[in-house]
């Protein structure tokens, strides 16, 4: 006996579902186009409704006012909320071949610091290591001074003199690297 009680439930409830589309589905329809400006959206949100009131048949019975009423009301909130939710995402941007990258390929780095790297072994190992202390081990002057063991003056033009000698490199290769040296 508990297998006849489920199909009958099933039977009422699809009888339901078509009765209100019946009687209140061009109504429906024409809210929810005039909403969403779209037609094929608005039958989405027809369909949603009515799944609503196929889920929760004692709202439709017990609820004050209209049935149309709730069903309307329905229909807007769904409207909303894809609204809302829409809203609440970032904007999704279509990509094209037109579409020019935010930030430079990864890859321009690295060919970059192997560039760097293999014009640096070109210059004289008092020059390099200067270099080597100051910009990629990140030390002042007085601390690359103290750390290779010679005067100040002569990191600076130690530093001066590699730069140099970088820039003309990369000048008589026509390397083209922008932000380098």
């Amino acid at each position: 006996m508990g297998g006849v009680r489920p199909r009958h439930r099933q039977v009422a409830d699809e009888a339901l579902v078509r009765t209100l589309f019946e009687e209140h589905g061009r109504a429906m329809l024409a809210y929810a186009q005039r909403l969403t400006g779209d037609r094929a959206t608005a039958e989405d949100v027809v369909q949603e409704a009515l799944i609503r009131a196929w889920k929760h048949p004692d709202a439709l019975v017990n609820g004050k006012g209209s049935v149309r009423g709730w069903l309307l009301t329905v229909v807007r909130n769904l409207v909303l909320d894809a609204v809302r939710a829409r809203n609440a995402r970032p904007k999704e941007v279509a990509e094209s071949p037109a579409t020019v990258a935010v930030e430079k390929d990864h890859a321009d780095k690295v060919v970059n610091s192997l560039v760097v790297l293999g014009a640096l072994d070109q210059l004289p190992d008092a020059h390099r290591s200067v270099l080597v202390e100051i910009y990629v081990r990140g030390q002042s002057v007085s601390e690359t001074a103290e750390t290779l063991g010679i005067p100040p003056g002569t990191v600076k033009s130690r530093s001066y003199y590699a730069l140099r000698a970088l820039r003309d490199l990369f000048t008589a290769r026509g390397a083209g690297m922008e932000g380098v040296a």
